[in-house]
């Protein structure tokens, strides 16, 4: 028994409760700095020279599942033991206090009142007639009063001792719907074109819902730099023959059916060009991480010898394309809609460059509990603000003193600034 209790100590120590929640924010960050969800040859090929914080290479951040934070064992491990922690607290100090709290407690002795940090002892003709003038007006107030003869108990804000226990329960609530979420849930990110679509199956088969990428805009600022996405999406249920139209953007998601798709990304997807006013080509664009962060490019056959290529880059829809030798030697550059070059005796007009929409699709059965969980831990919060506060009153006849005292667990100042009011209203006749 002796050993269970100290493990039962340690498990509800505030320290080991701030030691979880600095280690819980520790790896969250970690998850947001690090992409999530990545192929292996992804991490292996990106941190191989450029290591993440200096230390790890990709196998490393792989074999610690560093690549899938959110549902890894070790974080996991943590949450569990924060909600552990966290119903050890409320069982053994939250629940108890509040019982203790709800309890009545009646002072006989007019020394059990003097010893309170705010109380007074003053002489009056009538104690009776003041006893029942003091239990109206604190009734009036929105006190709950229990008269008994000569004595009042009353307290008020009781409420505010239900807000601690209501936080860990909506915590605990949030800490199970996250790591549901993140046990049950799926993302999907791709990269569509316009009039793409995307089949997406809910995990027991039953529901298919077709994504159509109907338009894409890049909102540019005066310096060229991308500063807002907007994709235009066409869904369709096909069980319910249901099809609606709706646009997304940066943090505005769109919400449908259980899953919620962002605006994550965008890219590059084709090149479409003209050689010498005949057949329009279209080629796709892959992107050329060695020449930039935002670069895209694709190898043609050249026009005058089929066994060399040049190099198409682009870093904007907007252009310009730029064209060169195998051996890397600038040819010129053209902008779409009809800018050209000329590559020996032939000419290479830019018709289109066709952008790409990034869309991450996320299906999470834990966020309604999450939400729920947030509601409850806030609802909590808020009563927990709501001072609870008591007192007590004793009459003695015979020498026709009234005591009177109290004490509040929150802004005892406010409190003793009331207390005057309180005692004037007894002394009013």
């Amino acid at each position: 028994m002796k050993y269970l209790r100290r493990v039962l100590l340690a498990l509800s120590s505030l320290k080991v409760a701030i030691i979880l929640l600095l280690l819980i924010a520790i790896a969250c960050a970690i998850g947001t700095s690090l992409p999530q969800g990545e192929l292996h040859e992804t991490y292996i090929a990106k941190y191989q020279v450029g290591k993440f914080l200096g230390l790890l290479d990709g196998n490393m951040i792989i074999q610690m599942q560093l690549d899938q934070v959110y549902s890894s064992i070790w974080f996991l491990g943590l949450l569990t033991w924060l909600s552990i922690s966290l119903i050890i607290c409320s069982w053994r100090r939250q629940w108890p206090a509040l019982k203790k709290a709800t309890a009545w407690i009646d002072y006989k002795d007019p020394r059990q009142i003097q010893k309170l940090a705010i109380s007074q002892t003053f002489k009056i003709d009538k104690p009776i007639n003041s006893i029942e003038k003091l239990e109206h007006y604190l009734v009036n107030l929105g006190w709950n009063v229990k008269r008994n003869s000569f004595r009042i108990s009353a307290r008020k804000g009781l409420i505010g001792r239900v807000g601690p226990p209501l936080v860990h329960f909506g915590l605990i609530i949030l800490i199970f719907g996250a790591s549901y979420g993140a046990l049950e849930g799926a993302r999907i990110e791709r990269f569509l074109a316009p009039d793409r679509s995307l089949n997406l199956l809910s995990p027991n088969g039953s529901n298919q819902i077709n994504l159509k990428l109907t338009d894409f805009q890049i909102e540019r600022g005066p310096n060229g730099q991308p500063e807002q996405f907007r994709s235009s999406l066409e869904l369709s249920d096909k069980n319910l023959h249901q099809v609606i139209s709706k646009q997304i953007s940066v943090n505005h998601p769109l919400r449908f059916k259980g899953i919620t798709i962002y605006q994550a990304d965008w890219s590059l997807a084709a090149i479409t060009i003209q050689i010498d006013k005949q057949k329009k080509l279209q080629f796709p664009l892959k992107k050329i991480d060695a020449l930039g962060d935002q670069v895209w490019g694709v190898l043609i056959p050249k026009l005058t010898n089929k066994s060399e290529t040049m190099l198409l880059t682009i870093s904007s829809e907007n252009g310009p394309v730029s064209f060169y030798s195998e051996e890397g030697v600038p040819i010129g550059k053209a902008r779409p809609q009809g800018g050209s070059i000329k590559s020996g005796e032939s000419e290479i007009s830019v018709i289109d460059i066709l952008p790409s929409s990034g869309i991450l699709v996320k299906y999470d059965p834990g966020v309604p509990i999450v939400y729920i969980g947030f509601a409850i831990s806030l609802i909590g919060s808020i009563f927990s603000i709501i001072s609870t506060k008591q007192l007590w009153i004793i009459a003695e006849n015979n020498s026709q003193l009234i005591h009177i005292g109290g004490l509040a667990n929150r802004n005892s100042i406010g409190f003793a600034k009331q207390f005057p009011l309180i005692i004037k209203s007894v002394s009013i006749d």
